[in-house]
């Protein structure tokens, strides 16, 4: 009856019925091809306000609230001149620094498609009009917003906490390292491929000395309290003063308060708008989380974990085998599934598994994050992609095949954070 449930799960997403009623179908479909299980339609009514009635989940809608303040603030503008001042006229140095506003952007957003809106909205024409190949510069930009779901705060890393039982804020800070290192492989293939290729270096250093002309103290000025969200956010969480949805509220205050009184981007008028937004983006995933929850538990009920466990480690007998299928096995599902309920529905499966070798649950938390960021640059989901798309007009297919490289990039990142699990553990003691 397992296999039936997920036929009817594929056939529903097939279908084009949105996710979250997807799920709901296939959890109360559960009880009627076994009347002994109790997954009635009042149970699942319960058990989806009991899901949602959750002190961290609180973190999700007001995260999204403080991005789209920002991004409304034009945070990302700031960011990427700070940036640009130092390495602007290196080699491959303008789309370096667009890498790293991503990697500082994630930091406010813990979003993949807003980091690619707010950054591409701004790096995507500037670095067009410098005679950067426009394919390569948006491909570019649609992975590099990955690394809004794996530096903290990360909306992923939240579902997986609540998902699995693990400390959020230590999710938060294992992500760290592991968000630089995808990032350092990034920008290694973009340093060889602008000195393979060359730029337009007459136009760069125009640029570049336009910008060096404001000062180094005007450019700091500028950026400094950009800067400083991640640090006030990651630095409240680290220290302990706060958990992650005490600082998804500091990170609200803070994001009002610079975007209304220190660059005066935005007024009380842009407000309404921006919270409409937020709910917009917020009530699917927190609806997403409720039935997906109740899904999951008729997963137990059916013995899923243990049967699908069982099988994985019967045909693979070794940690290196079993971890390498898993991470093929996530690859797939980021491909044609949404990172919210593919952690909700994959984790109370895979977890008991990776525990069985000897895998930190903190440390597969950072892997499945990973390999679900690679999803967002992967048809026929790839939310990136089609933000990359809607920005630009560049079809689906150009974005993807000037991807690749970049995938490459992410993907040897992916190998070396399932491999070397100090990338993800050092800074959290385990």
């Amino acid at each position: 009856m397992l296999g039936i449930i997920f036929i009817i799960f594929a056939i529903t997403l097939f279908l084009g019925v949105p996710i979250a009623v997807s799920l709901g179908i296939t959890a109360l479909s559960a009880a009627i091809l076994n009347p002994a299980l109790p997954t009635t339609a009042a149970y699942a009514f319960r058990s989806m306000v009991t899901a949602l009635d959750t002190f961290t989940l609180l973190a999700i809608p007001l995260f999204i609230l403080s991005g789209n303040i920002m991004a409304k603030g034009g945070i990302s503008k700031k960011l990427y001149s700070f940036f640009s001042y130092f390495i602007g006229n290196k080699t491959g140095g303008l789309p370096i620094a667009a890498i790293i506003t991503c990697l500082f952007y994630g930091a406010i957003s813990g979003s993949g498609p807003a980091t690619v809106a707010a950054v591409g909205t701004m790096t995507i024409p500037y670095l067009a009009e410098l005679g950067y190949d426009k394919k390569f510069i948006v491909s570019m930009i649609a992975v590099a917003g990955g690394l809004g779901v794996i530096i903290p705060p990360s909306i992923p890393f939240v579902v997986y906490g609540q998902s699995s039982g693990v400390s959020t804020g230590d999710l938060f800070i294992a992500g760290v390292l592991p968000g630089v290192l995808i990032a350092a492989c990034m920008i290694i293939y973009v340093y060889f491929y602008f000195k393979k290729n060359g730029e337009d270096k007459e136009k760069i250093e125009s640029s570049i000395k336009e910008l060096k002309s404001q000062g180094f103290m005007k450019v700091l000025k500028d950026s400094f309290w950009a800067l400083l969200s991640p640090v006030i956010i990651l630095g409240g969480i680290y220290s302990g003063v706060v958990t992650p949805t005490e600082a998804a509220n500091i990170s609200v205050i803070y994001a009002l308060f610079v975007s209304l009184f220190i660059y005066k981007s935005i007024g009380f008028k842009d407000l309404s708008s921006v919270i409409r937004d937020s709910v917009a983006t917020s009530v699917p995933i927190l609806l997403v989380i409720s039935t997906a929850s109740v899904f999951g538990k008729v997963l137990t009920l059916m013995q899923a974990p243990t049967l699908i466990g069982s099988a994985i480690t019967g045909a693979f007998t070794t940690k290196l085998s079993i971890l390498l299928v898993i991470n093929l096995m996530l690859l797939f599902v980021g491909m044609v599934m949404d990172t919210t309920p593919a952690i909700l529905i994959l984790v109370p499966i895979l977890l008991p598994i990776v525990q069985s070798i000897g895998v930190n649950p903190i440390h597969f938390g950072v892997i499945m994050t990973v390999n679900l960021a690679i999803g967002f640059v992967t048809p026929p989901i790839g939310l990136n992609l089609f933000v990359a798309n809607s920005l630009t007009g560049l079809s689906i297919i150009d974005i993807s095949k000037y991807a690749i490289p970049f995938i490459i990039a992410f993907l040897v990142a992916l190998m070396m954070i399932t491999f070397i699990p100090d990338i993800s553990l050092i800074l959290i003691g385990r």
